[in-house]
């Protein structure tokens, strides 16, 4: 009976760890991206305590979000879920609805608590973003039928990442602001369209509509590979016009190469279109977009070191 018990939480605990693919270097750098933002709108300069309290305010909002919005997507989703991931929580009734949703709840209250914390306009901002994912996910995602619209907008929950960071430090460079949404959006809209292939029969039967849904998967994987080439203009824009270094510029000059050459040369596989194929691409190209995060941080950390001590 006991080591009936124990194989029970040990399987639980893998479908969990399994239900987005939580490794520890997703983890850490989700941690590294949301403090990389505000540390580039502050910029190269002598860190303070309250600078250094708003950046971790600013990592504990983010993260709180982020949790909050992949389990309300899960909650919006179970419908889809139960056709192509039924490995996840809900699908697999290892947790309730009600229980989810109100995990969801107190991570978001901890998000508007750490955002208060940072500063009022971050507050408001996040509202309003609350209130985005809310009618993106329940209502907009199905009921409109503009092609694609699924993943032309879906994307712009992560510009909360670039846009809070600025606020955060009340940085009036709308220029660099501009060039690192841009390659949030491009970059994750690429992913998202490559790793969206999973799900394209329950989109279909549910009325999402997608690239794939929209357009048919062969020009879907053209459009995300289109989105992935200007992420790397954008990358290479935001080294030209900030204060990144060359040491930001090669790390992201091989990484954006990497993904972009793997990704091209999916196209010319006679599987190309093969789910697990088309998954496995997605992922690498959500590496690129965190990792290109985790070098600016690392870019701005070693010159906040070099330069005051």
């Amino acid at each position: 009976m006991l080591a009936k018990v124990k194989h029970k939480k040990k399987k639980n605990y893998s479908y969990y760890r399994y239900w987005r693919n939580f490794s520890i270097f997703k983890l850490v750098s989700y941690a590294l991206m949301f403090a990389s933002a505000p540390m580039l709108a502050y910029g190269v300069q002598p860190y303070f305590l309250n600078q250094i309290k708003t950046i971790v305010f600013t990592i504990l909002a983010l993260y709180f979000g982020y949790f909050s919005a992949l389990i309300f997507n899960d909650l919006t989703d179970v419908d889809i879920d139960l056709m192509v991931h039924q490995n996840r929580p809900l699908p697999l009734k290892i947790i309730s609805k009600k229980k989810f949703f109100t995990i969801s709840l107190i991570c978001w209250f901890f998000t508007l608590f750490f955002s208060f914390l940072v500063c009022i306009w971050c507050f408001i901002f996040v509202l309003i973003m609350m209130f985005f994912i809310l009618f993106h996910n329940l209502y907009f995602r199905r009921k409109i039928k503009i092609p694609a619209y699924s993943e032309i907008f879906t994307p712009v929950q992560w510009l909360i990442v670039p846009i809070f960071g600025f606020i955060a430090f009340s940085n009036p460079n709308y220029v660099i602001l501009i060039i690192l949404a841009g390659f949030t959006y491009l970059a994750d809209d690429a992913h998202d369209i490559f790793e969206g292939m999973h799900d394209i029969d329950g989109d279909r039967k549910y009325g999402v509509k997608t690239y794939a849904t929209s357009f048919g998967e062969k020009y879907a994987l053209y459009i995300a590979l289109i989105m992935l080439l200007f992420s790397g203009l954008f990358g290479i824009l935001l080294f030209f016009l900030s204060e990144l270094t060359f040491l930001f510029l090669l790390l992201f000059l091989i990484a954006f190469f990497y993904t972009f050459f793997k990704s091209y040369g999916l196209l010319k596989k006679k599987n190309f279109l093969d789910k697990r194929v088309t998954y496995n691409i997605g992922q690498l190209c959500f590496k690129y977009f965190l990792i290109t995060y985790d070098f600016i941080f690392f870019d701005l950390l070693i010159q906040i070191i070099l330069n005051n001590f």
